[in-house]
């Protein structure tokens, strides 16, 4: 199947915006919990209802206007995931400004090309340190007005300011946006060159919430909803679910520190979860470690089969045996009802996104009883172009469509998109937006293929195919997902092109390591010894055996090399939502790669 599309269930008048989206929220929710969240890290979760939110809602946009925010205006918001972040959106959407998202841990290069492009204003920020980025730049960005900072108390300032702007104004400026509107612009963190800014309309994001949660409800709406944002608000995805939990009226909760996350999950027990590939192999090599250096190795690894086959059979005819079921049930009493717990206990879907989850990972968690509905979409997509449904998972698949999209498979296998979500232009670059386009439908830059039941597959990165020296067109991300998802390794960057056989640069993950050595009963090591310790060689060797089961053996790994330190947001060779700058990487150690070919005779 070349193309799949799924119509449309929800339409929307188009005079609306998104502040008709959060007003029939309080509306229906005046003294019902809406949001909840902490004063203090360690403190308990504080309920905001309805009326509340949209109290709070109109005063930092009356804030807004008294700092000279006009309709149209940028503002900037620079913080981790915290409930601010949340209602500086909301309010920015009622003062009729366009907010603008930026990394908190973005460079001082990337603050000022953000600030400049998007000609922001106004620009709040979550920490001295952040402010400090912005001063340093300051000269390069006289557009800027003024820089608020949280954490000094600015949502008070904003509160006190605009104490003397009339109700009226806000309730005019709330209907200015129709759902053609600019909403907000996006930079895409790239893995190459500037960030292009994603303009984003209020038909966007109104048009794809309340249609998925239409197609979702049994996910996102069923009663007593709730979810967790760790996910920076400045990526799309966590945004779609800050946008979503209004129609689907959900109870929404902000976590900044993912050091907390499994405190944060015990307490907070959302229903369902937004997460990245990541940290389900966390959660599961944690795991794994701990039972493995309390004695129970042996008992996590029998309970995790079986919950692999359990789940592997639920999509047989016939279904899990009598006998698979009396295992099941053992190895849930034994294990699985603890990683259920120590996701909140309540959860019984999550929502991942950003990289495949893996055959394996997707079928353990299924048996665990949380279902892990895999998606697929980019910043230009809102988000979610197509995700699996819970009336049918196809693990390994991003599902089908979602309400309003279509997604076809260009002659070069390229993934394009047309609906609802698509977004309507990178900001001030004709040129760039015309090469994205054609007649409304995205071209990703990703490769797929479409089943027979419109069930989307990626199958790699159109700019990141190797060619090897023997013409061998491969795509890295089959073998690197799977290699990632050993509890040793952090990044893998598969290389290749033009050479005679594939290798691999490999990091190890140093939060995983110290736990893996003290499993395996082995003293503690620093990550250079680490790096040459024969066991942890030894089980390297033998996940590469296993992520090479997935491809020919002209496609596989035949020599890999460790890496001296690991790839990270931090040192600038990942994006913020870890994504490899394979174009750096390859250019910073280009050492690394030729050591891989000293010797070519192997083939």
């Amino acid at each position: 199947m070349d193309e799949a599309s799924t119509p449309l269930l929800v339409e929307i008048d188009p005079t609306n915006n998104l502040n008709d989206l959060l007003a029939e929220r309080v509306a229906a929710s005046l003294d019902a919990t809406v949001i909840e969240h902490k004063a203090h890290a360690d403190g308990p979760w504080i309920p905001i209802s309805g009326r509340e939110l949209d109290a709070e809602v109109v005063a930092v946009a009356k804030g807004l206007v008294a700092k000279g925010v006009e309709p149209g205006d940028r503002v900037g918001i620079m913080s981790r995931t915290r409930y601010e972040w949340s209602l500086l959106d909301w309010a920015a959407w009622a003062a009729g400004a366009v907010p603008v998202p930026l990394y908190e841990t973005s460079s001082a290069e990337q603050v000022a090309w953000i600030l400049t492009d998007a000609d922001v204003s106004l620009l709040v920020v979550e920490t001295a340190a952040h402010a400090a980025i912005v001063d340093e730049v300051r000269p390069d960005t006289p557009g800027l007005r003024e820089t608020l900072v949280l954490d000094a108390g600015a949502i008070d300032e904003l509160t006190a300011a605009g104490a003397d702007v009339p109700d009226d104004e806000i309730a005019r400026r709330r209907g200015i946006a129709e759902l053609a509107s600019i909403a907000t612009v996006i930079y895409t963190s790239g893995t190459t060159g500037r960030p292009k800014g994603v303009e984003l309309t209020h038909g966007n994001f109104y048009e794809l919430t309340v249609n998925t949660v239409a197609e979702m409800r049994v996910v996102v709406a069923e009663p007593g909803a709730r979810t967790l944002l760790f996910m920076p608000l400045a990526h799309v995805f966590a945004r779609f679910i800050h946008v979503l939990a209004m129609p689907a009226g959900a109870v929404l909760g902000h976590t900044p520190d993912t050091r907390t996350l499994l405190d944060d999950l015990a307490s907070f027990k959302p229903t369902f979860i937004l997460a990245v590939p990541r940290v389900f192999e966390k959660v599961y090599n944690s795991a794994e470690q701990k039972a493995v250096a309390g004695g129970k190795g042996a008992i996590f690894q029998r309970a995790a089969k079986t919950s692999i086959v359990y789940s592997r059979a639920l999509d047989t005819p016939r279904g899990p045996s009598p006998w698979l079921r009396l295992q099941h049930k053992v190895a849930d009493v034994l294990v699985l009802k603890k990683l259920r717990a120590a996701l909140g206990g309540r959860a019984s879907f999550a929502i991942s996104g950003g990289a495949p989850l893996g055959e394996r990972l997707g079928h353990f968690y299924r048996g665990l009883g949380l279902v892990v509905l895999e998606g697929y979409g980019l910043t230009e997509t809102t988000a979610p172009a197509t995700v699996n449904r819970p009336s049918k998972t196809k693990i390994g698949s991003v599902g089908k469509p979602l309400p309003g999209t279509a997604v076809r498979i260009a002659e070069d296998g390229e993934i394009e998109i047309k609906g609802i979500q698509v977004f309507r232009g990178y900001h001030s670059n004709e040129e760039a937006s015309a090469d994205a386009l054609d007649d409304g439908w995205f071209r990703t830059g990703d490769l797929g293929a479409i089943d027979d039941d419109g069930y989307l597959s990626i199958t790699g990165r159109k700019k990141e195919i190797i060619v090897t020296a023997g013409g061998k067109n491969v795509a890295p991300a089959v073998l690197e997902d799977r290699l990632r998802g050993h509890p040793l390794v952090s990044q893998v960057v598969v290389v290749g092109d033009q050479r005679p056989f594939i290798g691999a640069l490999v990091s190890l993950d140093p939060e995983s390591v110290p736990g893996w050595l003290a499993a395996h009963g082995k003293p503690e090591l620093s990550m250079a010894e680490a790096a040459t310790d024969p066991d942890v060689i030894a089980s390297l060797d033998k996940a590469v055996e296993r992520a090479n089961k997935a491809v020919s053996r002209a496609e596989s790994i035949r020599k890999y090399r460790i890496l001296d330190g690991d790839l990270t947001i931090a040192n600038g060779y990942l994006t913020p939502k870890l994504s490899v700058k394979r174009s750096l990487v390859l250019k910073d150690f280009a050492a690394d790669v030729d050591a891989l070919y000293e010797d070519t005779r192997q083939d």
